[in-house]
Order: C-alpha cells, then sequence, then structure tokens
C-alpha cells in the first residue's frame, strides 16, 4: 500500500515499527537512496506529522528509520505549539493529506527543567517558559518526579490544544482522517512510548 492512502492506524504502525527497527539497531533506512532524492523533487507526500522538540539527540527521522519524504517534522524547543507551528501542521494534514500527526517530548528536556526551575530567563526564552508553565503546574500538583510529570503533560497538552484546533484541523480528527497521538522518546534505550 502507498503512503499516501495509508490509515490514521496504518501511518502509525509503520512509525512504531520503524522505531523498533531502530531500537533493535537494525534499522532499514529506507528513502535515503538517490533514486528517492530525485523521486521526491516533484513533490512529497509524507505519512506522518512529527512535532519534536530542537533537542540534538532526537532527530525523527532516525528514531523512526524513516527517509526523504517519509516525514513532516516540525522541531521546536519543548515541542511546544504556537501559531506557526499549528499552521505547519493544519498544510500537512489538510494540503498533504497526512493522517497522523505525534507530539514527541522527550526524557531529560533542558526547556522542561528550565520551566520547573522557574527562574526568570533572559530574551526570548522567557517566553517559551511561559508557554510550558501550565504542564508545570499540572506536574506539581501531581507530586513525584515534577521534570518527568511536566514532559509528559506538556506533550498532553499540545494534543488535546490540536484535536480542539479550529477551523482545519478539529473537523480531521472527528471525521476520522487524522489521528493526533502523545509519545515520549526514551534517550537511552531508544523507545518511543505512546502516551495514553
Amino acid at each position: 500500500m502507498s503512503d499516501q492512502n495509508l490509515t490514521p492506524d496504518q501511518a502509525l504502525d509503520k512509525l512504531m515499527k520503524g522505531n523498533q527497527r531502530f531500537v533493535n539497531g537494525w534499522p532499514d533506512r529506507p528513502n535515503q537512496s538517490a533514486y528517492r532524492r530525485r523521486e521526491v523533487v516533484g513533490g512529497q507526500h509524507p505519512f506522518a506529522v512529527i512535532l519534536s522538540c530542537s533537542d540534538s539527540r532526537v532527530p525523527p527521522e532516525i528514531v523512526f528509520d524513516q527517509g526523504l519524504g517519509d516525514l513532516f517534522v516540525m522541531r521546536v524547543a519543548g515541542n511546544v505549539l504556537s501559531g506557526v507551528v499549528i499552521g505547519s501542521i493544519e498544510y500537512a494534514v489538510e494540503h498533504l493529506q497526512v493522517p497522523l500527526v505525534m507530539v514527541l517530548g522527550h526524557d531529560s528536556c533542558g526547556a522542561v527543567t528550565e520551566a520547573v526551575k522557574g527562574v526568570h530567563l533572559l530574551g526570548h526564552l522567557g517566553a517559551l517558559i511561559e508557554v510550558l508553565r501550565p504542564a508545570v503546574d499540572i506536574a506539581k500538583a501531581h507530586g513525584g518526579d515534577v521534570v518527568s510529570h511536566a514532559i509528559d503533560a506538556n506533550v498532553r497538552i499540545a494534543v488535546t490544544q490540536l484535536k480542539e484546533s479550529q477551523p482545519i484541523v478539529a473537523p480531521l480528527v472527528n471525521d476520522g482522517k487524522v489521528k493526533i497521538v502523545g509519545a515520549r522518546y526514551h534517550l537511552e534505550s531508544g523507545i518511543v512510548n505512546l502516551l495514553e
């Protein structure tokens, strides 16, 4: 089946199988040839959108063992949403008909750690910390490892915001054409776990 015809669940299965190959140390490294490079010159048909942190240890194409044209990736510190990020996701799901959106958090996220510390940061870093504050508040109410809980809460907040995003994303989710999931990447094992 062509990636253009994948259902949301098939796209998620393909993504997670790629992660399993990466974890096992036997990646296929698909779609990374000169032929594929020429093949995608005329257009792109990614099967998944990944909103990931800009952390250099979390490159989605490698973590999910994918290649050129397979993933529509946005990387921003703390994998946070903004109008520009949501607009990019809208483009992918509406114009490119991508059936799956994954918000991918990760262990030891520096942005979340700074937000938990609650220190005042100069420049635009303060704006990033403000966006993360709701996740930190949820994590503090939860107790335990506040940074770890805030990482997951931040992902869940973004997933909820995307599912409710009007006028483009929410109708596609409600019609079953797009699935939005949250996940967490574990730096040591390489495993990506879906968040409920």
